[in-house]
């Protein structure tokens, strides 16, 4: 049937720690009337078709405010809520469903703080907002920073400062009320936290042991890491420097047993002590134990020491090359123990000075900056005298080292220069010509090889003109067809007629013969043989 109660209104939803409240709005007539509230998971509904659960905490409730504690588990996701009033078995409709993810509402809690008064100092121990929870919405408590506000109790002036887990306040007044709280935040996500309730303690009078080292600091160059104090002790005394890793700072338990001795500075008699071996990467903490001869002990005060924070950066080391009137710069970075680089921890640059030294006047110091390891200075003055010094810095740490030793160079002259390139020039047409004659002469080799295969020079005499042809015959030339002449010896009988015969005519006639190669022979061999012993005879 019809109802006359009305639906809640302006539903507000609440996250503290795991802890949720609603909050709602009734216009209605609120006579005997309860309000009932119910949730669902909305992820679960879509999978599985999951119905609305009650709100544990948020039923029947005559106020319009209701809590529930640790009801929802799934932080992360989205959550649906909705309201409705009660009245003697009559209900309102179901108010407008209000959407919402716990964690993106959550609020941090305040966090628990305990307080001691030790030697007019307050020790102060901080708890995580949900340090007695089994069900956190914050998985991680060393994610939280804490804010602590500090005041004397008959002041109205207030100091803020960030403090770790467990932190000790010095330079108080003694024999003097002062009240704290403190916040939890979460720097990451802009999420700051509800205050602790505040609370007050008295501090006591101070007693001042001669025996504590005191005005410890820590030092460092290049990463070599080196810790100071002073004394006012007039006997013997023997010093142990201890050593904390900082994350053990962060967490919310005791490290009074965490604490380390540095090795080689054990029982020691300086005031002095090397702790380069400790440091890695990290914030460290440290403080001096002395020992008196009669086994009283004493500790100092504690140091902080952030390696990248506390280091210093040496001078660079600078060489110096010069190249007619460019001048070289090599820049090497500052090293630490082992050879190791400060390029390797910070990002560093390089300002280098550079001006002529001259005796005469003064000259103006010229500046450059460079992030390389070398670099080269162009038309300077000839025959001249530069010094260069040069300081590492980085901008990101807001570090810079001092300037290196000043080193000095000499420019080369006018007229030294340019001999150095006529001299390469004259050496350079030198290789030329070289290569040019050798060049010419293996060329002209095989011209002479090529004429003498395919155009040879040399001709036989007209004697011998056809004798031994083949032996000059080319086998890249046709072979010309060669005339043959007949010769006949004459006979015996007619001698008388070969008297007769000119001179001239026989020689032409054996020349003839000579030339030709070919005989023909007819007769017998004798008549032959005389006719050659009387031409012989006429010759």
């Amino acid at each position: 049937g019809q109802t006359t109660l009305k639906s809640p209104q302006d539903i507000e939803v609440y996250v503290i720690n795991t802890n949720l409240t609603l909050r709602w709005n009734y216009t209605g007539d609120g006579t005997n009337v309860t309000f009932s509230a119910e949730y669902r998971w909305f992820d679960d509904f879509l999978a599985r078709g999951t119905e609305w659960k009650e709100l544990p905490g948020c039923q029947n409730v005559s106020s319009t405010e209701c809590s529930c504690l640790s009801a929802i588990t799934e932080c992360c996701d989205v959550h649906h809520v909705r309201v409705r009033a009660e009245r003697q078995g009559e209900r309102s409709p179901w108010s407008s469903v209000v959407e919402m993810i716990p964690y993106d509402i959550a609020q941090i809690g305040p966090p628990g703080i305990a307080l001691q008064s030790i030697n007019g100092d307050i020790k102060i121990k901080v708890s995580p907002p949900e340090a007695n929870q089994l069900r956190k919405i914050w998985i991680n408590d060393l994610f939280f920073k804490y804010n602590l506000v500090i005041w004397e109790n008959s002041s109205d002036a207030k100091n803020t400062s960030q403090i770790l887990p467990i932190f000790v306040i010095s330079g108080l007044e003694p024999e003097t009320t002062y009240c704290m709280k403190v916040q939890a935040t979460l720097p990451s996500e802009y999420k700051e936290g509800l205050f602790s309730p505040t609370r007050c303690i008295k501090t006591t009078r101070k007693v001042n042991d001669l025996l504590c080292p005191t005005n410890v600091r820590a030092s460092a160059l290049n990463m070599e890491f080196h810790l100071h104090w002073d004394t006012q002790y007039e006997h013997p005394v023997k010093y142990t420097v201890q050593y904390l890793s900082g994350y053990r700072k962060q967490l919310p338990e005791d490290y009074s047993d965490k604490w380390l001795s540095v090795s080689r500075c054990e029982n020691i008699t300086d005031t002095e002590c090397d702790f380069s071996s400790v440091i890695t990467a990290g914030l460290y903490y440290l403080r001096v134990q002395a020992m008196s001869e009669s086994n009283k002990s004493c500790l100092s005060d504690e140091v902080e020491v952030n390696p990248l924070v506390t280091n210093d950066i040496g001078p660079p080391a600078v060489k110096l090359d010069i190249s007619g009137v460019m001048l070289h710069i090599q820049i090497s970075p500052p090293q630490g123990p082992g050879n190791v680089l400060m390029s390797n921890y910070y990002d560093l640059s390089y300002q280098i000075l550079y001006w002529k030294n001259s005796s005469d006047h003064e000259e103006e110091v010229q500046m450059t900056e460079t992030k390389q390891t070398i670099v080269t200075i162009y038309d300077l003055t000839p025959s001249t005298l530069y010094c260069v010094k040069v300081q590492a810095f980085s901008k990101g740490s807001n570090k810079s080292s001092a300037f290196s030793n000043v080193e000095c160079i000499k420019t080369l002259g006018d007229t030294i220069f340019p001999l150095i390139i006529l001299a390469t020039f004259v050496a350079a047409l030198i290789a030329v010509l070289v290569v040019a004659t050798l060049l010419t002469f293996f060329l002209y080799q095989a011209y002479n090889k090529i004429k003498y295969v395919f155009f040879p020079s040399c001709q036989p005499p007209l004697n011998i003109e056809g004798f031994g042809r083949p032996l000059f015959h080319s086998p890249f030339l046709p072979t010309a067809e060669e005339p043959v002449v007949s010769c006949y010896v004459v006979e015996s009988t007619i001698a008388e007629e070969v008297n007769q015969i000119d001179f001239r005519d026989y020689n032409h006639s054996k020349q003839s013969s000579q030339d030709s190669g070919n005989y023909s022979y007819s007769g017998n061999t004798s008549g032959s043989k005389g006719s050659e012993e009387t031409l012989g005879e006429d010759i």
